[in-house]
């Protein structure tokens, strides 16, 4: 991804900084499926999710603030979020405006370790999430390291994909939709809030394609191989991939966030058309 001499964005709060310095608890697989146990005892209740997970990986932790020295290698993810998100916020900015819809800015929280959210604690065993409670994304830089040691995603593409498509989730807040499925969650049974999770997460699979064609239309941004890492990072985080090397099976009903297979149809399906009209997974 062409990034250099780029302008970033000003919507960044970096706390790289400072935190807890708290160790991760478990990899991401074994998070997952633990983020599926309590999203099925909170019958479908993310916020439920983000507190108790979170909060329960802190109260393994150490909770004394420390003082990080930010390194050269954060620096350098530091800069492809910032001009990624700069990106989104013209591409959605614009597209929105044809129907009739002001984009609002969220704000991307950059952190190591630990750090607080309007949703809980974020700790870096999560992963990048979306709070719709402050609206804003956190990042904790170390996933990127995780995606491609742990997971084989390589390329700044794919990490680019990463947080276009947390941001996809606040294009759905802005829309309506965020809020009107999570109060649909609250109305069924496990298995039904769980679908209606999945078809979030590809949605904002679908929108981070939609920007990606967009971005690239304006900015020229794509570089050979860029959409075949996304389409990599977008595999190797699916459901059905992610339980198979936890567990060495797969349980369907407890899936959040869909199958490798539909993460990457749902990414090049926004990526072709390029219109949020085609990103309707709830039809």
């Amino acid at each position: 991804m062409r990034i250099d001499g780029r302008e970033g964005s000003d919507n960044i709060e970096d706390r790289r900084s400072s935190g807890s310095g708290a160790k991760k608890v478990g990899g991401i697989g074994g998070i997952l499926l633990a983020a599926v146990i309590t999203y099925f005892a909170s019958g479908g209740d993310m916020g439920a999710v983000l507190n108790s997970i979170l909060s329960n990986a802190m109260q393994q932790q150490p909770s004394t603030s420390t003082h990080r020295q930010v390194s050269n290698h954060d620096n350098q993810y530091a800069k492809l979020v910032s001009v990624v998100l700069k990106d989104t916020e013209d591409v959605w900015t614009q597209n929105l405006k044809k129907y009739g819809i002001r984009y609002h800015k969220p704000k991307l929280v950059m952190y190591r370790g630990v750090t607080s959210s309007g949703c809980g604690t974020a700790q870096s065993a999560m992963g990048p999430f979306y709070c719709p409670v402050d609206q804003k994304v956190y990042l904790d830089l170390g996933f990127f390291d995780e995606l491609k040691q742990k997971f084989g995603a390589k390329g700044d593409f794919a990490d680019a994909y990463v947080i276009a498509h947390e941001i996809g989730h606040h294009v759905q807040n802005e829309l309506g939709i965020l809020p009107k499925v999570h109060k649909m969650q609250q109305r069924v049974g496990k298995v039904e809030a769980n679908h209606l999770s999945v078809r979030l997460e590809l949605q904002a699979d679908c929108f981070a394609g939609v920007w990606a064609r967009l971005d690239e239309e304006k900015n020229h941004i794509l570089e050979r191989g860029d959409i075949d890492e996304a389409l990599n990072a977008a595999s190797q985080i699916g459901d059905d991939t992610l339980q198979k090397k936890a567990q060495g099976y797969v349980v369907p009903d407890s899936f959040t966030h869909g199958t490798s297979k539909q993460r990457r149809e749902w990414f090049y399906r926004g990526f072709n058309s390029g219109d949020i009209k085609y990103c309707n997974t709830f039809k």
